[in-house]
């Protein structure tokens, strides 16, 4: 599990952390089973506090990427391959809404975001 927070990020760092793990787990690069380091133990090696820890946990948890072994700590849920498209394909939807409707605030129409996209992905 590799993890880099920013304190100078406008996103909360349980965000960042949910965010970061999501994206392993949707990759294959954290596989099913794995054991996530317990919640103090991180908090100490990331720096944050045990409740910023507990908070990107449970996102995970609802987010059916995690789940928990009373007694045994947190396990990286069994997803098929259709699974993790699926949940990948949820999360960049959401971020795609909240993105879009910032680009409409400054008035930009669907080709002119596809044209900057384009930029920015090259």
């Amino acid at each position: 599990m590799n993890i880099a927070i920013s304190n100078t990020s406008e996103k909360p760092i349980y965000q960042q952390i949910f965010e970061q793990i999501s994206a392993q787990i949707l990759k294959g690069e954290l596989e099913g089973g794995y054991s996530l380091p317990p919640i103090r133990q991180a908090a100490v090696e990331l720096q944050v506090s045990v409740i910023t820890v507990k908070k990107a946990w449970e996102e995970l948890e609802r987010s059916g990427l995690i789940y928990t072994v009373t007694g045994k700590g947190c396990f990286i849920a069994e997803l098929s391959p259709e699974d993790k498209i699926q949940k990948r394909n949820e999360t960049i939807l959401k971020q795609m809404e909240i993105d879009t409707a910032y680009y409409r605030s400054f008035g930009l129409t669907l080709d002119e975001v596809i044209e900057l996209l384009k930029d920015v992905y090259e």
